[in-house]
C-alpha cells in the first residue's frame, strides 16, 4: 500500500498538487482537478433494504446487509467508504461504518425501540466515500436507498378485559346460543401477542361454556327454582398463551319464565289447636302473564279421608254422641266396646283409638238374646259408619253387615243389611201375623261410594213400606224394590249377628256364612223410632273443614259454594283482583278442643276462560297441607274425702248416705316456661267429660239390702244419662266437669241391713273422649259408725235410758241455720226426783258398772278421733244419768252439767259457722277434744239430739 501511495506522488507533484507556489485560487482549482481525476466514481449501495429489530434491542438485521462499494478502490480515500447518512427527522436509528475499505456498515438503534409506539420505520440512506484525501474533501455520495424496518414484538403485556364485570339476565327453561360476549385486549403490537386466541371459564361445575370469541352460552336449561343467580370467573389467553392478569366476573341472573299460576303461597300451614279459623293463603295472587282472562273458577279441596272416619270427628261413645246431637232415647249399640256387660265384640279386630271394627271375611259376632227386641215394629232406624272396597272374585257373594236369621232348623232371614256387587241391600221380611199379602221385601241402592274404600255414614230410616237411605247427610231412594211373601210363623228362635249371617239350617252344623270384608263403626239400631234429618246431620258432621273469614268482604261478583261437610269450596268470579282477595280469606278451622294431630292435604285447582281465544292459559294445580299440631294433653284429677263413717240410721234412711259430698274434678296441663324450656308449670284447663263410672269394690251390691241411688232430675237438668247395676253406677253424656261434680255429689248409698256392714269401698274414674284421656282412680271407703250403749241388766237399762220428760223440740230450718234441739222440762220432774231418791240404793250398785262402760266409750271415741272422720249422727242419743250426781254431791253434779252445757254451746256455734252444710243431713261440727291426740275435726248431726 505504501508502494502505491509513493507511485502517486510524482504525478501529483507534476500537476502542482501540494505545491505552495502560485496564487491561492489557482491552487484550489488545481486540487479539484486533481481530485476529480483521482475520485472518479460514486459509492454504490442497494436500492432498498428490509430490516428487523426486536423491541428493547439496538441491533437491526438488514436484508441485504449494509455494504457500499466504490469503483475507485483501491485508491486511498476515493475508493473508501467513510460514512452512511440517514435522511429523516428524529429517527431513532444510526448507520455506522464497520470497515471503510470493504464498505461494510451497520444500522443500529440510538434509543430503545417500542413496538407499541411504532411498529415499522421507512427512511432514506446514502453512502459516502472518503473523498480525495484525508481531509475528506470532495466526498461523493451514493444514490438514495430506501430502508424499511419492522419492529419485532415481545410478549410483554397480558390480556386485559374491557369490563371488570359482566352481567346478563336469562329466562329459565331455554338454551341460548350466546348469553353474552366477554372481550379482552392485549397491548402488544404484533398479531401473535396482541390477539386473544382463547377464553376459558375458571369456575367449575357450572352449566355454561365459552368459545374462542368470548361468547358464553348455557349447556343446559336453567331453573329459577333450582338457582336464581350464577357467578362465574372467566380468563383470556393471547396467542402466545399468556393468561389475563385478572379474571373477569360474569353474573347470570335466571329470570323465572312467566308461567300462569298462583304466587306467594306456602306449602305448609301449621294449625295450633284452639286457634279458630286460620287463613290458608293470606298473600296469594294469580299470575296470568298478561293473558286475557274473562272468568275463573277455583276449587279448594281439604283431603281428610285418612283421618279417623273420613275427617276429624268427635270420638265420644255412640251413646254420648246420640245424646249430644239430641237423638231420642232407646238406641241399641250393636258394636259396643268389649266389656263384661257387652262381650260379644271381644273376638273382633278393633282399632281401640276410634272403636273401629275390622272384618277380614273370617269372623262374625252373635248379639245375645234380649239386646234387640224381636219385633222392630214398622218404624226403626239403623245407623253405621262403613268403609268398603270392591268385593273379591268375579261373582262376589253377599257380604253381611247385619243379619237376623233362624237360629236352628231353617235358614230364613227375617231382616238383613248386606253388600252385594257394590250395591247396598236391606232385607225386611214380615211375618204372617203382621201381614198376609205380597209386600216390599228387598230395597237396593247402587252408589259409587259403597266400594270407594272411604268412610261414609249410612242411616236407614224404615217407615214400612217406605225405606229411605241417608249417606253422608244426602237422601237416596232405592233404585230397585222387590216384593215377597211374608214368612210363615214358627217357634224357631232367631239369632242376630254382625259381620256375617248365621246359618242354622240346611247344613250339617250351624255356622257363619256370607262374611263381610271391610270396617264398621257405630252400628246401632233404634226400634220404634226414626231419626230426624237434623240428628243425622249432627251425627256425621265433621269438626274440621274449610271456612271463609268475613263473607261480607268477599267483593261483588264472587260466587261460592260449600259441600255439606265443608271439605270442598268452589268460588267463581270474573275479576282477578276479587278472586285473589277471596282466596286469601279461605281458612281452615277445627272446632275440637283436642283434634287429631297430623297432616291434612290441600288441593287448589283452577279453570280459566278467556275472551274468545282458541288457546287459553292453563293454571297448574296447587298442592299444600295443613299440619295440625298436638294439643296439650290434660291430666284429670279427682280428689275429696276418701273415708266416711255413718251411723246405721242414716244408712237405713230414705236419703241414705251421700258418698261424695265434696268431690272435686280438676284438669291441668304442663306449660313450659319460656326462660327455662325444660321446666314446666301446671295450668288449669276446662273441658268436657263423657262419662264417670262409680265401681263397687269387693263384690257386687246385694239388691236385697243395698243400692246406689241418684235422682233422675239431677241428670236431666244437666243433660246427662246414667245406668245403674249391682256393679256400680255409670254416668255418661258430654258435659262440663262442674256438671259431673254436681251429679256425683248427689250419689247416695242405702243399706237396709247395716248391722252386717263393716265397710263398703267405691271407686270413681272419669273420661274424656271415650277413654282417650282418663282421670286418676279415686277410692272411697264408707264404714258403719257403731253406737255405744251402757247396760247392766234390764232394770238398770230402764234407769239410764232417755227420761220421759226430755223431749226433743225441732226448730224449723232456714237458709242460714240448721236444726237445733232444746231441752224443755215438764211438771213430771218432781215425780222423777222422788223416784230417784227411792232408788238410790239400787243405783249405787250400778254406779261401778256405769263408770266402766263410760271409760270404755271414752277410749273408743278418742281412738276414732285420731283419724279424720266425716260422719252423721242424726240418730245419736246422749243419755245423762241423773244418778251420777249422788256419787259426789256438790261436785259431780256441777261437772256433769257443765260438760253438757259446753257440748251444747260448742255444737251450736260450730253449726252456725258452717256455710255448706247439707240441710237434710244436718251436718255440724263437734268440738275439739282437750288432749293433743284430738287433732281431727268431727262432723255430727245434733238435729234430734235429746238431753
Amino acid at each position: 500500500m505504501l508502494t502505491g501511495r509513493l507511485c502517486w506522488v510524482p504525478l501529483l507533484l507534476a500537476l502542482g498538487v501540494g505545491s505552495g507556489g502560485g496564487s491561492g485560487g489557482g491552487g484550489s482549482r488545481r486540487r479539484r482537478l486533481l481530485a476529480a481525476k483521482v475520485n472518479k466514481h460514486k459509492p454504490w449501495i442497494e436500492t432498498s433494504y428490509h430490516g428487523v429489530i426486536t423491541e428493547n434491542n439496538d441491533t437491526v438485521i438488514l436484508d441485504p446487509p449494509l455494504v457500499a462499494l466504490d469503483k475507485d478502490a483501491p485508491v486511498p480515500f476515493a475508493g473508501e467508504i467513510c460514512a452512511f447518512k440517514i435522511h429523516g427527522q428524529e429517527l431513532p436509528f444510526e448507520a455506522v461504518v464497520l470497515n471503510k475499505t470493504s464498505g461494510e456498515g451497520r444500522l443500529r438503534a440510538k434509543s430503545p425501540i417500542d413496538c407499541e409506539l411504532q411498529k415499522e420505520y421507512t427512511f432514506i440512506i446514502q453512502a459516502y466515500d472518503c473523498g480525495a484525501g484525508p481531509r475528506e474533501t470532495a466526498w461523493k455520495k451514493s444514490h438514495k436507498a430506501v430502508v424499511h424496518i419492522q419492529v419485532k414484538d415481545v410478549n410483554e403485556f397480558a390480556p386485559a378485559f374491557k369490563e371488570p364485570a359482566y352481567k346478563a339476565v336469562v329466562t329459565e327453561g331455554k338454551i341460548y346460543d350466546s348469553i353474552l360476549q366477554v372481550e379482552a385486549v392485549d397491548e402488544d403490537c404484533s398479531p401473535q401477542y396482541s390477539q386473544i386466541c382463547n377464553y376459558e371459564i375458571v369456575t367449575t361445575d357450572v352449566p355454561f361454556a365459552i368459545d374462542r370469541n368470548g361468547n358464553i352460552r348455557n349447556t343446559e336449561k336453567l331453573s329459577y327454582d333450582k338457582q336464581h343467580q350464577y357467578e362465574i370467573l372467566v380468563t383470556a389467553y393471547d396467542c402466545g398463551q399468556k393468561p389475563a392478569a385478572q379474571d373477569t366476573l360474569v353474573q347470570v341472573d335466571v329470570k323465572p319464565v312467566c308461567k300462569p299460576g298462583w304466587q306467594d303461597w306456602t306449602k305448609r300451614i301449621e294449625y295450633q289447636p284452639g286457634s279458630g279459623s286460620v287463613p290458608l293463603f293470606p298473600s296469594i295472587h294469580l299470575e296470568t302473564c298478561d293473558g286475557a282472562v274473562s272468568s275463573i273458577q277455583i276449587t279448594t279441596e281439604l283431603q281428610t279421608n285418612y283421618i279417623g272416619k273420613g275427617c276429624d270427628r268427635e270420638t265420644y261413645s255412640e251413646k254420648s254422641l246420640q245424646k249430644l246431637c239430641g237423638a231420642s232415647s232407646g238406641i241399641i249399640d250393636l258394636l259396643p266396646s268389649p266389656s263384661a256387660a257387652s262381650n260379644w265384640t271381644a273376638g273382633l279386630l278393633v282399632d281401640s283409638s276410634e272403636m273401629i271394627f275390622k272384618f277380614d271375611g273370617r269372623q262374625g259376632a252373635k248379639v245375645p238374646d234380649g239386646i234387640v227386641p224381636k219385633n222392630l215394629t214398622d218404624q226403626f232406624t239403623i245407623t253405621m259408619w262403613m268403609k268398603h272396597g270392591p268385593s273379591p272374585g268375579v261373582r262376589a257373594e253377599k257380604e253381611t253387615i247385619l243379619c237376623n236369621s233362624d237360629k236352628t232348623e231353617m235358614n230364613r232371614h227375617h231382616y238383613a243389611l248386606y253388600v252385594h256387587n257394590c250395591r247396598l241391600v236391606f232385607l225386611l221380611r214380615k211375618d204372617f201375623d203382621q201381614a198376609d199379602t205380597f209386600r216390599p221385601a228387598e230395597f237396593h241402592w247402587k252408589l259409587d261410594q259403597i266400594c270407594d274404600k272411604e268412610w261414609h255414614y249410612y242411616v236407614i230410616n224404615v217407615e214400612f213400606p217406605v225405606v229411605t237411605l241417608y249417606m253422608d247427610g244426602a237422601t237416596y231412594e232405592p233404585y230397585l224394590v222387590t216384593n215377597d211373601w211374608p214368612i210363615h210363623p214358627s217357634h224357631i228362635a232367631m239369632q242376630l249377628t254382625v259381620g256375617a249371617c248365621w246359618q242354622g239350617g240346611e247344613v250339617t252344623k250351624p255356622r257363619f256364612a256370607q262374611f263381610f270384608h271391610g270396617s264398621l263403626a257405630s252400628l246401632t239400631i233404634r226400634p220404634g223410632k226414626m231419626e230426624s234429618q237434623k240428628v243425622i246431620s249432627c251425627l256425621q258432621a265433621c269438626k274440621e273443614g274449610l271456612d271463609i273469614n268475613s263473607l261480607e268482604s268477599l267483593g261483588q261478583g264472587i260466587k261460592y259454594h260449600f259441600n255439606p261437610s265443608q271439605s270442598v269450596l268452589v268460588m267463581e268470579g270474573d275479576d282477578i283482583g276479587n278472586i285473589n282477595r277471596a282466596l286469601q280469606k279461605v281458612s281452615y278451622i277445627n272446632s275440637r278442643q283436642f283434634p287429631t294431630a297430623g297432616v291434612r292435604r290441600l288441593k287448589v285447582s283452577s279453570k280459566v276462560q278467556c275472551f274468545g281465544e282458541d288457546v287459553c292459559i292453563s293454571i297448574p294445580d296447587m298442592d299444600a297441607y295443613v299440619m295440625v299440631l298436638q294439643a296439650m294433653e290434660p291430666q284429670i284429677t279427682l280428689h275429696g274425702t276418701d273415708r266416711l263413717w255413718r251411723p246405721a240410721a242414716q244408712f237405713q234412711s230414705a236419703r241414705g248416705v251421700t258418698l261424695f259430698p265434696d268431690i272435686k274434678i280438676v284438669s291441668t296441663f304442663a306449660k313450659a316456661e319460656a326462660p327455662a324450656p325444660k321446666s314446666a308449670v301446671l295450668e288449669e284447663m276446662l273441658h268436657n267429660l263423657d262419662f264417670c263410672d262409680i265401681l263397687v269394690l269387693g263384690g257386687d251390691l246385694d239388691p236385697r239390702q243395698e243400692c246406689l241411688e241418684l235422682n233422675h232430675s239431677e241428670l236431666h237438668q244437666r243433660h246427662l244419662d246414667a245406668t245403674n247395676s249391682t256393679a256400680g253406677y255409670s254416668i255418661y253424656g258430654v258435659g262440663s266437669m262442674s256438671r259431673y261434680e254436681q251429679v256425683l255429689r248427689h250419689i247416695r248409698y242405702r243399706n237396709w241391713r247395716p248391722a252386717s256392714l263393716e265397710s263398703r269401698r267405691f271407686r270413681i274414674k272419669c273420661s274424656e273422649l271415650n277413654g282417650r284421656y282418663t282421670s286418676n282412680e279415686f277410692n272411697l271407703e264408707v264404714s258403719l259408725l257403731h253406737e255405744v250403749r251402757v247396760s247392766d241388766n234390764e232394770h238398770v237399762n230402764h234407769l239410764i235410758v232417755q227420761p220421759p220428760f226430755l223431749q226433743s223440740v225441732h226448730h224449723p230450718e232456714s237458709q242460714t241455720s240448721v236444726q237445733r234441739s232444746s231441752v224443755v222440762p215438764s211438771i213430771a220432774t218432781v215425780v222423777v226426783i222422788i223416784s230417784v231418791c227411792m232408788l238410790v240404793f239400787v243405783v249405787a250398785m250400778g254406779v261401778h258398772r256405769v263408770r266402766v262402760a263410760h271409760q270404755h266409750f271414752t277410749q273408743e271415741t278418742e281412738a276414732a278421733k285420731e283419724v279424720e272422720m266425716d260422719w252423721d249422727d242424726s240418730a245419736l242419743t246422749i243419755t245423762v244419768n241423773p244418778m251420777e250426781k249422788h256419787e259426789a254431791p256438790g261436785h259431780r253434779e256441777d261437772e256433769t252439767e257443765e260438760e253438757v252445757e259446753e257440748d251444747i254451746s260448742s255444737s251450736s256455734s260450730d253449726s252456725d259457722a258452717s256455710d255448706e252444710e247439707e240441710v237434710e243431713g244436718g251436718v255440724g261440727r263437734g268440738r275439739q277434744g282437750q288432749s293433743g291426740a284430738r287433732q281431727a275435726q268431727l262432723e255430727w248431726d245434733d238435729s234430734t239430739l235429746p238431753y
